[in-house]
């Protein structure tokens, strides 16, 4: 089976890494500048799972042809236009596309683009960051890759992909319901970003302070709420471990859009927590702090907005 992985950041180069170290068939699909840096130094990631060190196949845009089986697209919800653009020539009449987004709101967009029947479901669980040198830096042991069919007439091949990956040293599973287990982490995440970025703070930071555990408890049971509403409420031992994580006392645990907010960068705010509020309102489940908590997002986002326009940004 072919793989072709768009991009080689911290995402996609880790799995895909690990990919090719099982033996699979990957090929990074990446910008000249760092094609000429994987063919120079190779693939390199450092790992508390061990560490990657080896040749990458890679190709440009200019070379692409629709000659593979998945494309697996890894890379964040403000890319996502440019990153279709980009995979369009790779896309031949059977080629599927593995997203590993957040939230749901691509599954729309690849839908409306390639159609739904080509389009998996997937997840993963993973904190990792390219440096400037190129090299993939995993930051813990968590490396968690999921997918799964939507629809039964994907069946055969995720269980094809899930044969092309046997052997790949990370925690791997093919799910039979896949769509949940999207929605859960989706839950998880939405509390996760609505409690760090509003508090500015991590889950430990926000739990010592009275109020905050309640904070996080209350946040948490709105999006259960709209999850449940749509039929994909978290699962009660998946629910017990969700909580336990964003209460746990002296966690240093913070969303990556944390760490977006405070270098002034992009966020996903929309596809985390506004696509959320919006299916909540769709069945008439109201969600006030996580309403606020996407506010104070926006702002930010209109700030920043507003000084790159003035050139202060």
């Amino acid at each position: 089976m072919r793989i072709l992985i768009l991009g080689a950041g911290a995402t996609g180069g880790y799995f895909g890494g690990r990919m090719l170290e099982a033996g699979a068939d990957v090929t990074f699909l990446v910008r000249p500048r760092r094609a000429e840096q994987l063919r120079a130094q190779g693939l390199v990631v450092e790992s508390p799972c061990g560490d990657i060190r080896r040749p990458a196949p890679v190709v440009t845009a200019e070379a692409l042809r629709p000659e593979w089986d998945v494309v697996v697209l890894s890379c964040k919800a403000w890319d996502l236009v440019d990153a279709i653009g980009a995979m369009t020539p790779a896309m031949g009449p059977e080629t599927k596309v593995l997203p590993l987004l957040n939230g749901l709101m691509h599954l729309d967009v690849l839908d409306e683009v390639f159609g739904a029947g080509r389009v998996l479901g997937g997840l993963c669980q993973i904190a990792a960051t390219l440096t400037p040198d190129g090299t993939i830096r995993h930051l813990n042991k968590a490396h968690m890759l999921a997918f799964g069919h939507r629809s039964t007439e994907q069946r055969r091949f995720c269980a094809q992909l899930d044969q092309a990956l046997t052997g790949i040293s990370c925690s791997l599973r093919r799910s039979e319901q896949i769509l949940l287990e999207m929605w859960e982490k989706w839950v998880m995440l939405s509390t996760l970003a609505g409690a760090t970025c509003s508090l500015r703070a991590t889950v430990g930071d926000i739990v010592s302070v009275k109020g905050g555990e309640w904070l996080v408890r209350t946040m948490l049971a709105e999006a259960n709420a709209i999850a449940t509403a749509h039929g994909n409420g978290a699962r009660a031992s998946v629910l017990e471990r969700t909580e336990a994580l964003l209460t746990e006392t002296g966690s240093t645990l913070a969303a990556s859009m944390l760490r977006d907010l405070e270098a002034g960068g992009p966020i996903e705010v929309d596809h985390v927590i506004g696509d959320l509020l919006r299916r909540g309102q769709e069945k008439g489940v109201a969600a006030p702090l996580l309403t606020v908590a996407y506010l104070h997002l926006k702002a930010y986002e209109a700030r920043r907005a507003r000084e790159a326009g003035q050139g202060t940004a």
